[in-house]
């Protein structure tokens, strides 16, 4: 309880206030898909529904990861990437570039730079844009999207009715083109004609197009069809913009595929991965591009990239990364997230028939209810706990991106605790 007192009084959590704090949770231990908290003082072991922000894709305490951390710690835990360099970052680079999205007629993505977080490899993603494309200043995105906290990152997320619309004077303005129509199949022909027109009023101006493809996350977890996906791209090349895809939510298998890319049919200029990247267990993003990019970076005025965290490649992180790597590559994940997808929509069907609820949705690993209305967080969180579930509602949605490893009894537990919570909280 004391640890519990000084959290409370002292420590910042994510989006939330200092003086009237939110009740958290304190974890004792974490193994394989399950979370040892202390509720009201006792022990209590709970599912995770969250991955912990989406990265724990293999669980917790996960044999090969601990053992490639340690093994590390052997060698070294960091060195600067300035003037050095190390295997545990050669390799992961190698990995990155072979794993990316790739079609015979696409320049291949195998320029890598290696980032300390997902918000820090978006901002680098858009100084490569910027850097390639001298005199064009603007990004055009879609609205509802999220693509991290950091200043740039904040000025493609949506304006209006994102997290971070209070920053919104103090930031770049950039083209916001409407949200594509829900589902993965719907009608695109209106968005195309609003979308080509605001496309074209501003082309000499648009160095980049940014997506989340196919999936937004943070921004509502909407789900849209890669057909708006290759469109948008294709009017980038079209006008001679640049494509990047923000991969840090939905890369490594989140949503049915390798990269939502896959389902567009279309490779990037430049595609940012992290999240799973090193399977949860340390912070570690990538900006990837191709040798076009690259060269056009290097002859402008600055003639190199000009972005060098200090924990940039940091080896203890590539070392586990290449770890989880390994570990995904035994599984064939195409059917493994096919079946949490079935497990999902049937065990969230039920949640359907409930008054406030608005929609259920899947794809891939990522099961949403949406509600008519916010969601009341402490309670449904509460409510999720007694059954045995950890979730972390936001907005009006209570959803779920398990850990890969889920099994059956886990994925049950979890989509019958968040129907539940709903139930009971907002009936």
């Amino acid at each position: 309880m004391d640890l519990l007192a000084f959290d409370r009084a002292h420590l910042w959590h994510p989006y939330s206030s200092m003086t009237r704090p939110s009740t958290a949770f304190l974890v004792e231990s974490a193994a394989g898909t399950r979370l040892r908290l202390r509720v009201d003082g006792e022990p209590r072991e709970v599912v995770d529904a969250m991955s912990s922000w989406w990265c724990a894709i293999h669980g917790y305490a996960v044999p090969e990861l601990d053992a490639a951390a340690r093994a590390q710690l052997d060698r070294m835990s960091h060195v600067m990437f300035g003037g050095l360099t190390h295997e545990p970052a050669i390799e992961l680079g190698r990995r990155l570039a072979e794993l990316a999205p790739a079609a015979p007629a696409e320049a291949v993505l195998d320029q890598v730079f290696l980032a300390d977080s997902g918000s820090v490899a978006v901002e680098v993603a858009m100084k490569m844009a910027w850097q390639a494309q001298p005199g064009r200043t603007k990004m055009l995105t879609i609205r509802g999207g999220y693509h991290g906290d950091t200043f740039s990152c904040m000025s493609v997320c949506d304006p209006r009715d994102g997290m971070h619309a209070m920053y919104g004077s103090l930031m770049p303005r950039h083209l916001f083109a409407p949200r594509p129509p829900g589902g993965l199949d719907a009608d695109l022909t209106q968005w195309r004609g609003e979308v080509s027109a605001l496309f074209e009023r501003h082309a000499r101006d648009i160095a980049a197009v940014i997506l989340e493809p196919v999936l937004q996350g943070a921004g509502g977890m909407h789900v849209y069809p890669p057909a708006a996906v290759a469109f948008l791209a294709g009017l980038a090349r079209a006008h001679g913009a640049l494509v990047i895809f923000d991969e840090i939510a939905t890369g490594l298998w989140r949503t049915g595929t390798a990269w939502a890319a896959d389902r567009a049919g279309v490779v990037p200029d430049i595609l940012c991965a992290g999240k799973a990247l090193t399977g949860g267990y340390l912070t570690l993003a990538a900006a990837l591009t191709n040798a076009d990019v690259a060269a056009r970076i290097d002859a402008s005025a600055a003639g190199a990239m000009m972005h060098g965290p200090t924990f940039m490649a940091n080896p203890l992180a590539c070392a586990v990364a290449c770890a989880s790597l390994d570990l995904l590559a035994r599984y064939d994940n195409a059917a493994r997230v096919a079946g949490i997808e079935a497990a999902l929509r049937d065990g969230l069907e039920p949640a359907a028939q409930l008054e406030p609820v608005r929609e259920v949705r899947t794809l891939g690993a990522v099961g949403v209810v949406e509600l008519d209305r916010p969601v009341d967080v402490p309670a449904v969180t509460r409510a999720a706990l007694d059954a045995g579930v950890w979730v972390r509602p936001f907005r009006n949605l209570v959803y779920t991106m398990p850990p890969l490893v889920c099994t059956a009894p886990d994925l049950a537990a979890i989509t019958a605790g968040m129907v539940s919570a709903v139930k009971e909280v907002h009936g």
